[in-house]
């Protein structure tokens, strides 16, 4: 079983000036790291988590053509992408303390999504430049007995909504995949 998901993602950007400004001010209020290409073959700046030894990382690039994103048409391409959040505090203060006095878009404010998985707290919000739509998720390792009862209630609630279920979504939701 694998234990590492994605390598990296990397977005071209519209302007690339200022989409390093916000980047750098978003995923440097988040903790991360950054390094860039030097402009040795290509132009790029990427943002990790945990450095040197990377993870996973995010990318941007200078786009060559293109206009700002639409998340809501919900286009062909990437719709949004998620990054971790240590607590619920995280997502609160993030929401407060750095996208708020932006005036950045925010599309959904810190809420529960308790149809996601048990304590499942996030934000959602717009790259003002480029459109790129982002959530800052938190998914508790140990879920209190309150998040599973609220996740159970959800799942019900979803079924009850979708007859054509035949069975109960937690099971029925997973599928196995073609093997090498």
């Amino acid at each position: 079983m694998r234990w590492r998901g994605v390598n990296h993602v990397e977005f071209s950007v519209l302007d690339y000036e200022n989409s390093v400004a916000f980047y750098d001010a978003m995923f440097g209020w988040l903790g991360y790291k950054s390094f860039w290409t030097l402009d040795i073959g290509y132009r790029s700046t990427y943002y990790m988590a945990r450095f040197p030894m990377p993870h996973s990382y995010i990318g941007i690039q200078p786009a060559q053509t293109g206009q700002k994103l639409d998340h809501a048409a919900r286009a062909v391409g990437l719709h949004h992408i998620a990054l971790w959040a240590r607590n619920r505090r995280e997502v609160d203060a993030f929401h407060h303390d750095f996208l708020i006095p932006r005036g950045l878009s925010v599309t959904d404010t810190p809420q529960e999504y308790p149809v996601y998985a048990p304590g499942y707290y996030a934000v959602f919000f717009d790259d003002p430049i480029n459109g790129i739509h982002w959530e800052l998720a938190h998914i508790p390792r140990l879920p209190g007995l309150g998040a599973i009862r609220r996740f159970r209630a959800a799942l019900k609630t979803a079924q009850a909504e979708h007859p054509e279920w035949r069975g109960p979504p937690e099971k029925i939701a997973f599928r196995d995949l073609p093997r090498r």
